[in-house]
C-alpha cells in the first residue's frame, strides 16, 4: 500500500469512530511508526509502506480507535518550545496551559532569581518552561505523586534543566520550604458531575488524580489560596490555572481571604477564562 492509501484508509476509520482530529491522528501516528518528520512521507505520497511497518501502523490505530490518546501512544507530546515525554501517569500537557507560563514571565520578569513554586506539577511542563525563559530562577517542582515525578525528573534531564529545578514529593506545600516569590499551578479541577461526563479519551487514560477534585471543583483552590499565605513573600503572585466556568467562584474565594490584591483573570486564545493571579499583600 501506499501512503496516500495507508492514511486514507485510517483517517476514514477514525472518522467513523468520530476523532475531530482524524487526519491529524493518522499522519502522526504513522510519523512516529516510520521515525520520519510527517512532511518526509506527505512529499512522497506515493512511496509504498512494507509490510512489517504496515502492521505496526495498524497496531497503532487500533489502540487509537479505542480512544487513547495519540500523546500517550507516541509517548510524547509538544509544549512550549520543546517536546515532552508522557505517559498515564501524568497529564497530557494542553495548549492552553501555555497561558500560566506566559503570565508567570510577566509578573516575574523584573524578579532578580526569583523563586518559584510550581504545585502539581505532573510532567514538569509549567516548571520545565519557567527554568528554559528564566534561568536564573529558583525553581521548586511539586507533585503528591513518584510516578509523575519520575516522569517530570526526565524531562529534565532530557532537556538539561535538572539543575534548575528541585524536584519534591508531597500534596501541596507539604514539602517546600521558605517563601517564594511566585506560586503557579494546574491543579485538577474537575467536578464529580463533570468527570462522569468526561469524553472516552481523557477519563478512560488520564490519571484521575490530576483531574477530579472533588464534589465543587474548587476543592484544591481552596486549599492551594489559603495555603499560599504562608508561602509566599509580600507582594508575591498566586497564579492558577483554572476551568472556564470557575472563574467568579474562585476570585470570590481570593477576595474573601483578604490577603491578595490585583486579582485579575487571563482568558485562552479561544477566549474562555484560563488563567487567575492575584498578589499577595
Amino acid at each position: 500500500m501506499t501512503i496516500r492509501e495507508i492514511l486514507n484508509e485510517a483517517t476514514r476509520e477514525l472518522e467513523v469512530a468520530e476523532m475531530e482530529t482524524a487526519r491529524l491522528d493518522a499522519e502522526v501516528l504513522l510519523a512516529f511508526c516510520l521515525k520520519c518528520e510527517r512532511l518526509e512521507f506527505l512529499k512522497n505520497p506515493d512511496l509504498k509502506i512494507n509490510k512489517n511497518k504496515l502492521s505496526q501502523y495498524t497496531k497503532l490505530v487500533e489502540r487509537r480507535l479505542k480512544y487513547e490518546p495519540v500523546a500517550y501512544i507516541t509517548g510524547r507530546k509538544e509544549f512550549w518550545s520543546f517536546t515532552l515525554e508522557v505517559n498515564k501517569d501524568v497529564l497530557i500537557p494542553r495548549p492552553d496551559t501555555e497561558i500560566i507560563v506566559e503570565e508567570a514571565l510577566a509578573v516575574g520578569k523584573d524578579i532578580i532569581a526569583p523563586r518559584i513554586a510550581d504545585i502539581g506539577t505532573g510532567s514538569g511542563a509549567i516548571a520545565l518552561a519557567l527554568a528554559k525563559e528564566l534561568p536564573g530562577a529558583e525553581i521548586t517542582a511539586t507533585d503528591i505523586s513518584a510516578a509523575a515525578l519520575k516522569i517530570a525528573k526526565k524531562n529534565a534531564r532530557n532537556l538539561k534543566l535538572e539543575k534548575n529545578i528541585e524536584f519534591l514529593q508531597g500534596d501541596l506545600f507539604a514539602p517546600v520550604k521558605g517563601l517564594f516569590d511566585i506560586i503557579v499551578s494546574n491543579p485538577p479541577y474537575i467536578s464529580t458531575a463533570e468527570y462522569e461526563a468526561l469524553p472516552h479519551g481523557v477519563k478512560d487514560f488520564e490519571p484521575q488524580i490530576a483531574l477530579l477534585a472533588g464534589q465543587t471543583g474548587v476543592e484544591f483552590y481552596e486549599k492551594l489560596i489559603y495555603q499560599s499565605k504562608n508561602h509566599l513573600k509580600k507582594d508575591g503572585w498566586l497564579l492558577m490555572e483554572i476551568g472556564a466556568p470557575q472563574a467568579e467562584k474562585i476570585c470570590t474565594i481570593m477576595q474573601e481571604c483578604a490577603f491578595f490584591e490585583n486579582i485579575d483573570v487571563r482568558r485562552d486564545y479561544a477566549g474562555h477564562d484560563r488563567v487567575i493571579k492575584g498578589r499577595k499583600i
